[in-house]
């Protein structure tokens, strides 16, 4: 295949990837209320209908980012479009909120795959002289899955149902599957390194233990759960500085000031900023008694905003790094963001738990609702505070690095 109609078809092929993933992030927000009338939900249970996918989405982006590396970025994505696809399909027909969960949880397993993939493979393809331009529509199409996810969701929600919005991703997932197919080529720069299966599932049960603890705040095991997520992930830690192939490098990420600010402010940034659209979809749903479309406008304010962020970010990561390390990179960067999101959404079930209860909301929990959103929003704000200062020294580190190679 000549390689400029390589390049067209891969950047066609990771911008769909790049949409169908947070369009679903986005989108499922506006159908909360609907879902949680549907199956009877009380606040713990519609909180995991967002909470499983992200904390799917946080446990295996790291190892797949490794995984990427090692067996193929083109054969990873393949997996990982079929999966989402097949997971959305069975979101989409659940009949109850058990059967919801899990096949929301496979589609954030899947969705690890497709939104590590696409940016590993792109740095891949393209030199590091065009890689700016194409991460930049990258994180556009990214940004544009999360800005029409509230609109076109609302849209759909109205018409069709809550259960379309799981529907229309399937023919883009499928499109997606053909035309990668179509690509011969497989970017494997680790190959024939080991895969550190301890390591993974050290950081799945540290992550898993400390959100899921943070839901279950108020009885025995939250605490439990969440002192046993600790201890796990400085395990984790101290373990991967003696693995020779290590999903997350402990090593890159000490000696690579950029990666480590950059990833820090993206850490910051989504667990100040990920469940806002959760809350506001509820509060203009619940108390205002908006429209799904209206509220869908309403939201599609805060991903145009946040886009400001992102691309320079990504950027400077990838650009940081050694081409063997774009996966893993990219697996930090991502893990970043979906840790970030797993502790925004951990935050507010911790405080709506507290304030509200582990109940159906319903007119009489009203005012304990926007006394939890008050708090939370106050919580988000002290996190937004901190994040200003990882930005600007990864900004500093960045002109520093720049003004060296310069000379």
């Amino acid at each position: 295949m000549d390689d400029k109609l390589n390049k067209k078809i891969v950047l066609f092929v990771t911008t769909l990837g790049a949409f169908i993933v947070p369009f679903m992030v986005s989108s499922i927000n506006v159908a909360l209320p609907f879902i949680g009338k549907e199956f009877a939900m009380n606040t713990g249970l519609l909180n995991w209908v967002v909470l499983s996918f992200i904390l799917a989405l946080a446990v295996f982006i790291s190892p797949f980012g490794k995984l990427s590396d090692i067996f193929g970025r083109k054969k990873l994505l393949i997996y990982g479009m079929t999966g989402y696809t097949l997971a959305s399909i069975f979101c989409g027909i659940s009949i109850n909120a058990g059967m919801l969960i899990v096949f929301r949880a496979l589609q954030g397993i899947s969705g690890a795959t497709v939104s590590i993939s696409v940016i590993s493979i792109l740095t891949s393809v393209y030199s590091p002289g065009e890689r700016g331009r194409v991460l930049g529509l990258n994180v556009a199409a990214n940004y544009t899955g999360l800005s029409a996810g509230p609109f076109l969701g609302g849209f759909l929600i109205k018409y069709l149902g809550w259960r379309s919005i799981f529907f229309f991703v399937v023919p883009i997932g499928i499109a997606i599957i053909i035309l990668i197919l179509k690509i011969k080529q497989e970017w494997a720069e680790a190959k024939g390194e080991e895969f550190d299966y301890k390591g993974s599932v050290i950081y799945g049960v540290g992550l898993f233990g400390i959100v899921y603890g943070l839901s279950l705040v108020r009885s025995f095991w939250g605490p439990v759960l969440m002192l046993i997520g600790i201890i796990s992930i400085f395990i984790f830690g101290f373990y991967e500085k003696k693995v020779k192939s290590p999903i997350l490098n402990i090593t890159l990420i000490k000696n690579n000031r950029i990666l480590t600010f950059s990833s820090l402010a993206a850490l910051i940034n989504y667990s100040a900023t990920f469940a806002i659209s959760y809350l506001l979809s509820l509060y203009l749903q619940y108390i205002k008694a908006f429209e799904p479309q209206t509220v869908g406008l309403i939201l599609v304010s805060q991903p145009l905003m946040q886009a400001l962020f992102s691309s320079p970010n990504t950027n400077a990561v990838m650009c940081s790094v050694e081409k063997k390390y774009y996966g893993v990179a990219s697996g930090i960067i991502g893990t970043a963001r979906a840790v970030g999101m797993a502790f925004s959404m951990g935050i507010t079930s911790l405080i709506m738990l507290v304030f509200i209860g582990n109940v159906q909301i319903g007119p009489e929990h009203y005012p304990d609702f926007l006394v939890s959103v008050k708090i939370i929003f106050l919580v988000f704000t002290i996190l937004c505070f901190i994040g200003i200062f990882a930005s600007i020294v990864r900004g500093t580190v960045n002109n520093e690095i720049e003004k060296k190679e310069f000379s």
